[in-house]
């Protein structure tokens, strides 16, 4: 496995970030992995070598490069609920500052490096997230749907609010197959509906599902929300939609 720092150049600057992919095999279906609020680091770069290693090119770009190179605030080994209130303080007014339109002008410099890539091949690629990372690949996919033909996202931030832009509102645009795994408090039980009513009305391809027994942030190791049963279930489903949508 081959994994490298590199930088991105975008609308606003050079974002960081972190690549994986195997070494002497390719062209290869491209990935791009959207962190959590806590940004790239050890257990991200690990999900992203895994992911790798069943024949792809991952990118994983640290999307606060604004506010500077990842870990844009000091982070501990591990993330308790202790430690959380603290970093979320931090965290939250960098995260209001990722607009929408942000959003989709970085979205737009990350997948042309993917498609400038020589290890990647020509064609749709993935828009794989957690936390706040699955908001970001669905608007992705759907800014973008004829370069996105898979998203899944994970644990996600609200992908149903009020507001005008919320990103449920944007399934009409989404043309790829959506995979979503929500820990059981993410949404409420209406909400849920509302969600898995939208997609069904703009005929998007779903499997959106609650992880029983999980909280907010379940497949990150290095928190104590982490949960290894849910973690191995949401590493077997990843796989298996890229396989459908991206075979390599």
């Amino acid at each position: 496995m081959h994994t490298t720092a590199l930088e991105i150049p975008t609308a606003d600057g050079l974002a960081d970030a972190y690549a994986a992919f195997p070494e002497h095999r390719g062209p290869l279906p491209g990935v791009l992995l959207h962190p959590d609020a806590f940004g790239p680091r050890p257990v991200l770069e690990s999900l992203a070598g895994e992911l790798a290693s069943h024949g792809y090119f991952v990118l994983l770009p640290n999307v606060l490069y604004r506010n500077g190179r990842a870990p844009v605030v000091e982070l501990p080994s591990r993330i308790t609920a202790q430690v959380r209130p603290a970093l979320f303080d931090q965290l939250m007014p960098m995260i209001a500052e990722h607009t929408p339109d942000r959003v989709l002008r970085d979205a737009d410099a990350y997948l042309k490096y993917l498609a400038e890539r020589p290890e990647v091949r020509n064609g749709p690629v993935a828009a794989v997230g957690y936390c706040m990372g699955a908001a970001l690949a669905l608007r992705t996919a759907a800014a973008y749907p004829e370069r996105v033909a898979a998203v899944a996202g994970y644990h996600p931030s609200p992908l149903l609010t009020d507001a005008p832009d919320s990103p449920h509102l944007l399934a009409h645009d989404v043309t790829a197959e959506v995979q979503l795994g929500l820990a059981e408090g993410d949404m409420t039980p209406e909400s849920f509906a509302e969600l898995t009513g939208a997609l069904d009305a703009a005929g998007v391809r779903h499997r959106t599902e609650i992880y029983p027994g999980t909280v907010h942030g379940f497949t990150m190791a290095d928190t104590e929300a982490y949960d290894a049963a849910a973690f191995d279930r949401h590493r077997n489903s990843l796989p298996a939609l890229l396989a459908r949508t991206l075979p390599n």
